[in-house]
């Protein structure tokens, strides 16, 4: 059997409201049957962990995690984070504490060569109250799961594109 090509990474905090959008999508995804060439997982806020996933010699990794675009709740955005320029101003692709792309750099530090990274995020509505937190997604979030799978889905049935060259 060969080795999955693909990574889908589901990351947040169930406790934190919206942002435990990413770990919904990957748990979606996990629950259909997916190609042998993509290995869905659901890393919630282990960061470690992803990192070390990281270093696998995936062709693309696609995450999936809330982002703050100020646009509607539910929104769902896909950027490609090796364009610079798709990142939201002066901040990471995420709103939160786990920090995805720090896990990313992490990993890029070890070795890690990532061909194609791109982001499948959801504006969120809220993180719960201050120090207190909340558990489950508001509606509007709870709502864009099953988009956020089938565009992911979608991505992953085109053609991986080849390593960009050094």
């Amino acid at each position: 059997m060969s080795r999955p090509s693909i990574l889908v990474a589901g990351v947040g905090n169930i406790f934190l409201g919206d942002d435990g959008f990413g770990v919904a999508v990957a748990r979606r995804l996990l629950g259909r049957p997916q190609p042998a060439c993509v290995r869905v997982v659901d890393f919630g806020i282990q960061g470690i962990d992803l990192a070390y996933a990281l270093l696998e010699p995936y062709e693309v990794v696609v995450l999936a995690d809330v982002v703050q675009r100020n646009s509607a709740p539910g929104t769902i955005h896909v950027l490609d984070l090796a364009d610079e320029a798709a990142r939201p101003p002066g901040r990471s692709p995420e709103a939160h504490g786990l920090v995805p792309t720090r896990a990313i750099e992490m990993a890029r530090m070890l070795g890690a060569r990532i061909p194609r990274l791109v982001l499948v995020g959801c504006e969120p509505a809220s993180f719960g109250r201050p120090q207190e937190g909340e558990f489950g997604l508001t509606p509007a979030v709870a709502a864009a799961v099953d988009a956020a799978a089938e565009t992911i889905e979608a991505l992953i049935a085109g053609p991986i594109p080849a390593a960009p060259h050094a």
